[in-house]
């Protein structure tokens, strides 16, 4: 029998789970425009307004369900697409809002999200994917990219005229993310030539820290050590080492080194395999149970404990990434290890989707991630194993999985 990351058996078993996470998230589509908050059943959770995330997360995933043909998958991109280019989008100073409610700042990380999703809509055929594309793509490059830096800046208010001191590594990593989607899907390679200049930043940045990532900086691109020591398990800034970006940066970097030619960034795979050594070392079952802690200390000494879903689904992806990169066994084993504690713990076999968040006994919790809204790293995690690591998902699903290519990029402009 073949590894897992390349045994057909294995490959329909994750196509099925695809297919069992759309049918999950498909009450997401919002009637007033963009994506719901699920609960732990799948039902919409009226309390939570929609999100620029949300809505730009389930875009993506549900345009990376229409390539595959998914019935039903269309009509909830483009509800979550309305919403982006609706009610959460800015029509005096550009750009989105956090939220339906929440007109005060203007984020990277909300907006790496719109890029993504533009892209992906655009791969997938869908109306209006072109339009938000190039809307995002203005917005991103005048706002948030400093060319200067070669990184992006982190917070505006919302009227684009008070820029936040505060730099952050997790913008900037979906940022890096949806700029290599942005070049599958265009053939633009200025967006691959931003996303490898952010790259370089962090595989130099976390060598020197032994291939740990500081994750807050401050204007000068100093690191900023002490940030959210109060606030630990922040879902995007906790304090110290995000164990999950380690491995998330893994895989990164081999889908940045696969967009150029072969041989011509050696440092990309060499960081790769570093980063991806770390995480696991710091973050796998230090504690005597399985699991990934979320978040470790400079030493790598767990801070705190509680295992959140998209950590094992990029550990599963980083595990897929590295196997196809080097062909070796350990990375396969790491694979299939964490898939099958995925289907131990993570999987809700009773309610569908993965519970999000459980504390240090692997028993659910809902203190960080209440209910189930996200299936972007779950359904990406389905997906790594039966893709090439170039180029980005959906133009590779468009190519790979169904056969053709992605539409012209520009088509409605």
């Amino acid at each position: 029998m073949s590894p897992w990351p390349t045994n057909p058996a294995h490959h329909r078993w994750l196509d099925r789970h695809t297919r069992e996470l759309l049918a999950f998230g498909r009450r997401t589509a919002d009637p007033a425009g963009g994506a719901r908050w699920l609960d732990a059943r799948g039902q919409p959770d009226p309390r939570q307004p929609a999100s620029t995330l949300l809505s730009s997360r389930m875009a993506h995933v549900y345009a990376v369900g229409t390539l595959l043909g998914v019935p039903g998958a269309a009509p909830v991109a483009e509800q979550s697409l309305r919403g982006l280019s609706g009610r959460l989008r800015d029509a005096e100073h550009g750009g989105w809002f956090p939220t339906a409610t929440d007109h005060t700042v203007k984020a990277c990380y909300d907006h790496a999200f719109v890029l993504l999703a533009g892209a992906s809509a655009t791969s997938a055929g869908l109306s209006g994917g072109p339009a938000l594309l190039a809307a995002a793509e203005a917005v991103f490059v005048r706002r948030f990219w400093d060319d200067e830096a070669g990184r992006c800046v982190d917070t505006w208010n919302a009227d684009f005229t008070i820029l936040e001191d505060y730099r952050g590594i997790n913008a900037n990593m979906h940022a890096v993310e949806a700029m290599l989607t942005v070049a599958g899907v265009t053939g633009d390679d200025e967006w691959l030539d931003r996303a490898l200049r952010v790259c370089r930043f962090v595989a130099d940045t976390a060598r020197e820290h032994n291939w740990r990532i500081p994750e807050h900086y401050d204007e000068h691109w100093r690191p900023l050590p002490e940030f959210h020591r109060d606030r630990p398990d922040h879902p995007f800034k906790p304090y110290g080492v995000t164990v999950g970006h380690g491995l998330e940066w893994s895989r990164l970097l081999l889908h940045a080194e696969a967009a150029r030619p072969a041989g011509s960034q050696p440092w990309l795979a060499e960081a790769a395999q570093s980063l991806f050594d770390r995480a696991v070392a710091d973050g796998w079952a230090v504690d005597g149970r399985p699991g990934f802690v979320y978040t470790t200390d400079f030493t790598g000494a767990p801070v705190v404990r509680d295992r959140m879903h998209w950590v094992t689904t990029e550990a599963i992806s980083a595990a897929a990434a590295l196997h196809r990169r080097f062909g070796t066994e350990q990375y396969a084993t790491w694979y299939r290890t964490w898939w099958d504690y995925a289907a131990e713990y993570l999987i809700d076999h009773d309610h569908g989707s993965w519970f999000h968040q459980l504390d240090a006994e692997n028993a659910p919790t809902d203190t960080v991630w209440p209910g189930k809204p996200d299936l972007y790293h779950s359904l990406q995690a389905t997906l790594t194993a039966r893709l090439p690591l170039t180029p980005m998902l959906a133009p590779a699903v468009a190519a790979t999985l169904t056969g053709r290519a992605s539409p012209p990029a520009r088509a409605d402009h």
